[in-house]
C-alpha cells in the first residue's frame, strides 16, 4: 500500500467573514496527475496557497512526505520538494532564461560573482534531464507564453521539486501549446515519479490528464473521484450543486447590414510601438466576430481604439455608417456602441460604489432618474437596479452593498447587466467569462447569444478558445497586430485555429 505524499487533515482556514476552507481532509498520491476544481471562492487556490507555505491555516495539519509541517513559509515548503507555478508568470522579462531559472539559487565563482557559464550548463542538464528544451541565453521578453511556463516549471524543478503544483497552467496557452504541456507532466510523472496538481475551471483538460480529480464547493471537498468513472456533466453540477447544462447553444436569423467597419486601422501600444498593423474587418448585425489569439498579440489595442480608449495612429472607423475615428468613449456610447472590458475592476466597474450606482453608469442623466434636472430620484434608481439584479442573476448583499465586495462572477454580471441595458447594435466584448465559474459561464454565454439574436453586432475577444469557438459565428485569427485568417467557426479545428495563432500559417487577404 503506498504512503500519501500529501496528507491535509482536517485543514480550515477563516478569514473575516469568510470560511475559505471548511474541515479538509485530503490524500494525494505520488505519481499521480490530480485535478482541483471548484466555483470561484470555493477554496482552491487557499488550500493550494497553505501547501505551498503562503498561508497558515486556522486549524489542521499538512504533512509532506511524511513529515508534519511545522513552519508555513515558502522557503520551508521548498526545501522539502513541493513547487508551484501561478497563473501569472513571476519571471523578470529583462533576464535570460536561464537566470531566471537559477534566481536566488544562483551558481558563484569564487563565491561572490554570478557564473553565467554554470548557469547556462545547469539549465541544459535540467533539459537532459526532464525533456524540457528552453533558449537558457535568450531573454525571457522574447520567448513565447508557452516556453515561459516552461521556464517557471524549470525554475521549481532547478529547487528540487517533487510535487509541482500548477495554477489554472493553460489558460493563456493555444491548443498545441496545452498538448506540449501534458506531454511534459505524463513525462515527469511517468519517467520521474513526481506528483502533479492542477488547479483548473476547464473541465475537458480534467478529463484529459488527471487520475484523479477533487471537487471543492464552499469550502468544503464535496468528492473526489477516480477521474475515469466521471464525466464533464458530472463535475460540473458537482462544483455548483445543481444540473449544468451546457447545451448548443440556439442561433436565430442571419447576419444584416453592417454595423461596425474598421478600415486599414494602426494603433500604437502604450510603448509607442505598433500593435495594430493595417487591419480591416467588418462586423454585421446579427453575428458575433470572435478574436483568436495569444495575449500581446494586438487585441487588447484593437478594442482600445474602437471604444476610443486609445488614439489610432491612421484608419477609419465607422458605427452604422458614422465616422467615430479619434472621437472619446462617451461620443462613440452615443454612436451606437456598449463596451464589456476585459478588466473588470480597472476600468468595468468601481468597487467603492454600490451595485446600483454601478448599474445606473451611463443613464444617470435620464429623466426618469431625476427630479427637477439635479436632485436624484432615489426611489427609481432602486426599483431600476433591482429590476436588472434579478433579471441578470446577479447574487450578493443586494443593490445597496458594495460592487468591491463582491465575487468576481457576480461583478462580472453587474458590467454586462449594465453594457447589455442600454439595447446598443453594436457590442465590444473582452473576457466575458475570465475567472467565472461554470455556473455563472452558461448564464453569461446564454445572454451574449440572447443579444446576437436580437440583432446585436458583437465583436468578442477571449483569452478563451473553447468560448470563442461556442459563441462565434466567425473567427479571426491575429498575429502580432494583424488578421492572419478568418473562418466560420464550424469549419475550423482548434488545433488548426493554434496554427494561425501562432503565425505560422497566414490566409491571403487577411480581411474579416
Amino acid at each position: 500500500m503506498r504512503e500519501p505524499v500529501i496528507n491535509f487533515k482536517h485543514i480550515s482556514m477563516q478569514f473575516p467573514g469568510v470560511l475559505a476552507n471548511d474541515d479538509i481532509s485530503l490524500d494525494i498520491m505520488p505519481g499521480e496527475v490530480f485535478a482541483l476544481i471548484g466555483e470561484n471562492g470555493a477554496g482552491k487556490s487557499t488550500l493550494m496557497n497553505i501547501l505551498y507555505g503562503i498561508q497558515t491555516p486556522t486549524s489542521g495539519e499538512v504533512w509532506i512526505k511524511g513529515r508534519r509541517v511545522e513552519e508555513f513559509d515558502p522557503r520551508n515548503v521548498i526545501e522539502q520538494g513541493v513547487g508551484m507555478v501561478h497563473q501569472h508568470f513571476m519571471l523578470v522579462p529583462s533576464f535570460t532564461v536561464a537566470q531566471n531559472i537559477v534566481m536566488s539559487k544562483e551558481p558563484r565563482k569564487h563565491r561572490i560573482f554570478f557564473d553565467n557559464a554554470a548557469a547556462e550548463a545547469a539549465v541544459r542538464k535540467l533539459e537532459e534531464d526532464y525533456g524540457l528544451t528552453v533558449p537558457e541565453s535568450v531573454p525571457v521578453e522574447d520567448i513565447s507564453v508557452g516556453m515561459q511556463q516552461r521556464v517557471e516549471i524549470l525554475k521549481a524543478l532547478y529547487r528540487g521539486a517533487e510535487i509541482l503544483i500548477l495554477d489554472e497552467p493553460t489558460a493563456v496557452l493555444t491548443p498545441q501549446e496545452t498538448e506540449e504541456l501534458f506531454g511534459v507532466i505524463r513525462g515527469i510523472v511517468r519517467e520521474k515519479h513526481m506528483t502533479v496538481i492542477i488547479i483548473t475551471h476547464k473541465l475537458d483538460e480534467v478529463m484529459a490528464i488527471s487520475d484523479r480529480v477533487g471537487v471543492m464547493r464552499k469550502g468544503k471537498l464535496v468528492g473526489i473521484h477516480e477521474t475515469r468513472d466521471v464525466n464533464q456533466q458530472m463535475l460540473a453540477s458537482l462544483m455548483v450543486g445543481r444540473p449544468v447544462l451546457f447545451d448548443e447553444l440556439e442561433r436565430t436569423g442571419e447576419p444584416g447590414e453592417p454595423a461596425l467597419t474598421v478600415e486599414q486601422l494602426r494603433v500604437l501600444d502604450h510603448r509607442g510601438l505598433v500593435a495594430v498593423r493595417d487591419l480591416s474587418l467588418e462586423l454585421r448585425a446579427g453575428e458575433i466576430l470572435g478574436i483568436a489569439a495569444i495575449e500581446g498579440n494586438g487585441q487588447s489595442e484593437l478594442i482600445e481604439a474602437i471604444t476610443g480608449l486609445m488614439p489610432v495612429q491612421s484608419g477609419r472607423i465607422t458605427i452604422l455608417g458614422k465616422d467615430v475615428t479619434g472621437q472619446d468613449p462617451g461620443e462613440i456610447r452615443e454612436a451606437g456602441l456598449a463596451h464589456v472590458p476585459e478588466d473588470r475592476l480597472a476600468t468595468g466597474l468601481s468597487g467603492a460604489a454600490t451595485v446600483a450606482e454601478n448599474l445606473l453608469v451611463g443613464k444617470q442623466r435620464e429623466a426618469r432618474f431625476n427630479r427637477w434636472g439635479f436632485h436624484q430620484n432615489q426611489a427609481a434608481v432602486r426599483a431600476y437596479a433591482e429590476e436588472v439584479y434579478g433579471r441578470y442573476d446577479i447574487r450578493g448583499a443586494g443593490v445597496e452593498a458594495l460592487a468591491g465586495d463582491m465575487s468576481g462572477g457576480n461583478m462580472q454580471k453587474v458590467v454586462i447587466a449594465r453594457e447589455f441595458s442600454f439595447d446598443s447594435p453594436v457590442l465590444i466584448i473582452s473576457q466575458p467569462t475570465r475567472g467565472v465559474d461554470v455556473g455563472a459561464i452558461e448564464f453569461i454565454h446564454s445572454r451574449i447569444m440572447e443579444k446576437r439574436n436580437q440583432g446585436a453586432a458583437i465583436l468578442l475577444s477571449s483569452a478563451d478558445l473553447d468560448e470563442v469557438f461556442r459563441l462565434s459565428d466567425r473567427i479571426i485569427t491575429l498575429y502580432e497586430g494583424r488578421i492572419t485568417g478568418c473562418f466560420r467557426a464550424s469549419e475550423i479545428t482548434k488545433e488548426e485555429i493554434g496554427l494561425y495563432m501562432t503565425g505560422s500559417r497566414q490566409q491571403g487577404g487577411k480581411e474579416a
